[in-house]
């Protein structure tokens, strides 16, 4: 279907304030973990949890609220999704404990759930292939914006504020968002029929066998491989960060310290490069380089100098957004018609689980033995991530041209911070 273009900003708008509300109530107590730390008596370990746990209740309800959104349509969950993290967010400043905090921050992850899990699908239903390049491009802003944004807001205003008010400047950044997305949701209403249940032909393979064509896909299973191990090396990495900069050597405030959050900007660039990279290289050279970025920005960051951390923290950024990108459309390139809802959702599954599991495991260890063994760690993660690349490189499709678009390629289902299926694919992979 060929979207008109009052659609596609309607949309546009939509999953770009819908992604900067969720990935900023999402990631915000990121920078202000020390703080929470010291006034619950928590090692760095117990206190990311506060991440944690949000991320892993947003694997566990994703797929769960994926196939809700097939029955009561797409639009209403991403409303949903919106209110009730913004609800969350606002209570969470006021919690009486550490466990509260936890419960709260489970609520808000399982919530946020509703929009990652079921934007893709959004964005191909309502727009079609042709109109879905440009919102995924704003919806991959969004979602890295929003988690900049998100952290900054707590950085910067913890040190005058305290991180309990300093949570709620988030909330309110995230509300302002919600309305935005909210108004774009309905002016969208007003104009095309609501988002009901997929068509029979959709439903052709059935929940169940798509699912298991999801699983037994070795293409799709080095890119859940990617997604989980990429995501949990990242967040690991970043979840140490505050306690690295504001720790021995470099002794930075925490309003300073937030400032490495900036990098953040770079995964809106590289993502959106991401399409020409595999134009030019190829999903197996472009995936395989972009890791390897993730991983030399991992060993920039055990210098002693500041400037070259700082660094450091850029290229890993920089390198993980782009192989999220690259692996997120070849996932929806390899997947079955009729299984693609379940291998986006399996996708989303395998990275919030390396975002939970990943995050709590690397500040364990960053606790227990310094930031040397941390970065042992998660390069060891990368690398068996590159052998499950590897181990698919003869599936990749042959290069193809890279004209304008979004992320310099009409393949859109490369462009995009998640899987899209923006083209049919024929038995075997191929396109068609």
């Amino acid at each position: 279907m060929a979207a008109r273009g009052a659609d596609v900003r309607a949309v546009t708008a939509a999953v770009f304030a819908a992604g900067v509300a969720s990935f900023a109530l999402l990631y915000a107590p990121q920078p202000v973990l020390p703080q929470i730390a010291g006034e619950f008596g928590l090692d760095a370990g117990s206190a990311s949890l506060a991440v944690s746990v949000a991320t892993g209740a947003l694997a566990v309800a994703v797929l769960p609220i994926a196939t809700l959104s097939e029955v009561v349509g797409r639009r209403p969950v991403i409303a949903c999704s919106l209110a009730v993290s913004v609800l969350m967010g606002a209570l969470i400043p006021l919690v009486p404990s550490f466990t509260v905090l936890l419960v709260m921050r489970a609520v808000q992850g399982a919530a946020i759930a509703g929009f990652p899990g079921v934007a893709a699908a959004f964005l191909a239903e309502r727009l079609g292939a042709r109109g879905v390049a440009g919102a995924v491009g704003a919806m991959v802003a969004g979602n890295t914006i929003g988690g900049m944004l998100g952290r900054l807001a707590t950085g910067v205003s913890a040190d005058w504020l305290g991180w309990r008010a300093a949570m709620a400047c988030s909330a309110v950044l995230a509300l302002a968002c919600a309305v935005v997305a909210g108004a774009a949701l309905v002016r969208l209403n007003r104009r095309v029929p609501a988002d009901g249940p997929a068509s029979e032909q959709d439903r052709e393979v059935g929940v169940l066998r798509g699912l298991g064509a999801a699983l037994a896909s070795p293409v799709l299973l080095a890119q859940y491989s990617v997604a989980l191990l990429g995501m949990g090396a990242f967040v690991a990495l970043y979840n140490a960060a505050s306690f690295r900069l504001t720790g021995d050597p470099f002794h930075l405030a925490p309003a300073v310290a937030s400032m490495v959050f900036l990098a953040y900007a770079m995964g809106t660039v590289s993502s959106s490069l991401a399409g020409r990279l595999v134009g030019r290289f190829g999903r197996t050279g472009s995936l395989l380089g972009a890791l390897a970025g993730t991983v030399l920005g991992a060993m920039m960051t055990l210098a002693g100098s500041l400037p070259v951390v700082i660094a450091g923290f850029v290229v890993l950024t920089a390198g993980f957004f782009a192989a999220h990108a690259v692996s997120s459309g070849w996932t929806a390139s390899a997947a079955r018609r009729g299984g693609r809802g379940q291998a986006s959702g399996l996708y989303t599954l395998a990275y919030y689980v390396g975002s939970s599991v990943g995050g709590t495991v690397g500040s364990v260890v960053f606790a227990r033995a310094g930031w040397g063994a941390l970065i042992v760690m998660v390069t060891a993660w990368l690398g068996c991530a590159v052998l499950a690349v590897l181990a698919v490189r003869s599936r990749d499709e042959p290069r193809v041209p890279a004209p304008v678009g979004c992320g310099g390629s009409r393949r859109t289902d490369n462009s995009g911070a998640g899987p899209v299926a923006a083209h049919v694919v024929g038995p075997g992979g191929r396109s068609e």
